[in-house]
């Protein structure tokens, strides 16, 4: 016991000074909020303990540091008097308001009974001013990029009205602004399927295969439509173009097999050599196992059909009039059921006989159902096929 105690003590020590050190270097490269961060977490429990106040005396180094460092940066910007530099200076004064009411939190922080003091500041005001003063500069430059009806264009005003929303909720009508953004950037993509097999594949097949709600996909500036919106002025097409359909014949096919093995088949009396019933000891008649031979002939029956759908995605620009990429897709469906039947004696079987022979022949699946059931794995492949692929307008 006593050892295991020096051992958990000598971990805890060796921690701790991985723990100080690892601060300590944090402070030396300049990652001052790394190393608050870390102090504050060793300082989250028994803050007042003696061995906490190296990490009061570190997150107080950190803190005093970054302070100085982001005022001058502050204060640099501020002469420069260049608007882009709106966002960064209100940025870093919400990291000074961030940075301080994390420390707060925790306080106060003695050591040796001594209250260590902070300098801290109400920035409320300044973040009030360079909200405003980046809300519209970024809305300046985003309705800039909007009015030239590019889809890139479209894209960056959405990113900057996304962040003065997110600055600023709603700051005039910022949100409206985002939804016409996002329409003027969007790609939409008409999807057809073209069946160049000459011959009819279900309906339902058809339909799974257009249902865009199914496929779980979540790409932000694209939008698929099955159905063309005559409204729409349409940036890409995806035909799923079958190519051929191959189902094969109907077939059963079956293998004999012999079964044979020796049980038990009742008892019988032992007779000695006079051709009586042999007694033992006691007088008893003396009986032994009956063993016998059995056979059977199992027959073991499998019922196969196959469907194979070759196709192939084809992406279009429909802007270019070319087509951009295309993707092959082989996909199959197997339909098999076994089932099993015998002659000769039963018991011959073993347990996996014994379970084909509870199954039964069933009927063949159409053609047509062959093709909706390779479907499945179909709309699989399609579904990867889209997700990967990145549209470039």
């Amino acid at each position: 016991m006593k050892r295991f105690l020096l051992l958990t003590v000598l971990v805890s020590v060796l921690v701790s000074c991985s723990a100080k050190k690892q601060i300590e270097q944090a402070i030396s490269h300049g990652n001052y909020d790394e190393a608050i961060s870390d102090a504050l977490r060793k300082l989250d429990n028994n803050k007042d303990k003696k061995r906490k106040q190296a990490y009061v005396i570190m997150l107080k180094d950190a803190y005093d540091k970054v302070l100085a460092e982001d005022l001058a940066q502050i204060a640099h910007l501020k002469e420069d008097g260049n608007p882009e530099l709106y966002k960064t200076i209100y940025e870093t004064y919400a990291d000074l308001e961030a940075r301080q009411n994390a420390i707060k939190r925790i306080m106060p922080l003695r050591i040796d009974g001594r209250t260590i003091h902070f300098s801290f500041r109400d920035y409320s005001s300044e973040l009030v001013d360079y909200r405003y003063k980046t809300s519209d500069f970024l809305m300046d430059k985003a309705l800039d990029l909007l009015d030239t009806e590019d889809k890139f264009n479209a894209r960056e005003a959405y990113r900057l009205f996304d962040y003065v929303n997110n600055i600023n909720p709603n700051f005039e009508d910022v949100r409206d602004l985002m939804q016409e953004a996002r329409a003027t950037g969007m790609d939409y993509v008409h999807v057809s399927i073209q069946n160049q097999t000459h011959q009819i594949i279900p309906q339902r097949l058809e339909a799974e295969l257009l249902d865009f709600n199914t496929y779980g996909l979540n790409q932000f500036w694209i939008t698929y439509h099955a159905v063309a919106d005559d409204d729409l002025d349409y940036d890409f097409a995806m035909e799923l173009q079958l190519k051929r359909i191959n189902i094969s014949p109907e077939r059963i096919n079956e293998r004999q097999l012999l079964r044979e093995r020796d049980i038990v088949d009742g008892r019988e009396y032992v007779l000695d050599e006079n051709g009586n019933v042999a007694k033992d000891s006691l007088g008893n008649d003396i009986k032994v196992d009956r063993i016998i031979n059995v056979r059977a002939r199992f027959f073991e029956v499998l019922q196969t059909k196959s469907a194979q759908v070759i196709a192939e995605v084809v992406y279009k620009d429909l802007k270019q009039d070319q087509v951009i990429d295309a993707f092959a897709i082989d996909s199959g469906f197997v339909f098999e059921n076994v089932f099993g039947h015998f002659r000769g004696d039963r018991r011959a079987l073993n347990r996996d006989d014994r379970t084909l022979l509870r199954q039964e022949q069933i009927p063949f699946p159409t053609d047509e159902q062959m093709v909706y059931d390779s479907g499945e794995d179909l709309k699989l492949q399609l579904k990867n096929i889209i997700s990967r692929y990145r549209l470039n307008s």
